[in-house]
């Protein structure tokens, strides 16, 4: 009886081949995330992130179901470097109002740091769910769903302290960390943006500017002001 390994049997090839998967992927969505921070999203096409690894474009698609996924898993990039920002926040002090505003300003201080991060969430943000599922395998989805998971849970338990503290008067902590973040996302673009838009007078329009600091204030006040509830 022949005692010689076939392909199917030889030790450690399939491991090394999910290895070599793996690492190939991480090339992917990192020349994915340095065009985006170069770029910005709409700017990164796939031929660019293909040229960046050095494959070719189909090669993508051996490794990604779409284009939405591969841009799902490098937001989860941008979600796991927030998540220690946020967590090294909350570590500051134990004060439920004091840790929500460095919750708050952490979130905001990323957000403009990182204005790939605003445009990639809010585009996966834009996606119908059911398109979503069918566009991001049950993996990726399961990945992006633990990043923002991670993020949301800093936030949650911060607001779940100052509930049964009684600083705040919040029935769904889950709920609210959910809507900060959604709005948070929204008002960030206008800090981007640098500019608000008013009327002058009857149907003449105004623009002035609006600064970094402003927009994080604003953020700051009204998570404050949901949190503590209303005035009873």
């Amino acid at each position: 009886m022949s005692t010689e390994s076939t392909p199917e049997t030889v030790p450690g090839r399939g491991s090394t081949a999910a290895v070599r998967r793996r690492q190939r992927e991480t090339e992917i969505i990192s020349a994915t995330r340095r065009l985006f921070d170069e770029r910005g999203v709409r700017d990164a096409q796939i031929e660019d992130i293909a040229k960046a690894v050095g494959i070719n474009r189909a090669i993508i698609y051996r490794h990604f179901t779409s284009k939405e996924e591969l841009f799902s898993l490098t937001l989860v990039q941008y979600l796991d470097e927030l998540r220690v920002a946020l967590e090294e926040a909350a570590a500051g002090t134990v004060e439920p109002r004091r840790q929500l505003v460095r919750l708050v300003e952490a979130f905001v201080d990323y957000g403009l740091a990182h204005p790939a991060f605003v445009d990639c969430a809010q585009a996966i943000m834009r996606r119908p769910g059911g398109d979503l599922l069918e566009e991001v395998s049950e993996s990726a989805m399961y990945r992006l769903g633990q990043a923002i998971g991670g993020c949301l849970s800093v936030l949650t338990r911060a607001i779940t302290a100052g509930a049964e503290s009684g600083d705040f008067h919040v029935e769904d902590p889950g709920l609210l960390a959910n809507m900060l973040y959604a709005s948070g996302l929204g008002t960030l673009q206008l800090g981007r943006v640098a500019m608000l838009v008013s009327e002058e007078a009857p149907g003449v329009p105004r623009i002035s500017r609006i600064t970094a600091e402003q927009v994080r204030d604003h953020m700051v006040a009204s998570a404050l002001a949901v949190a503590a509830g209303p005035v009873r």
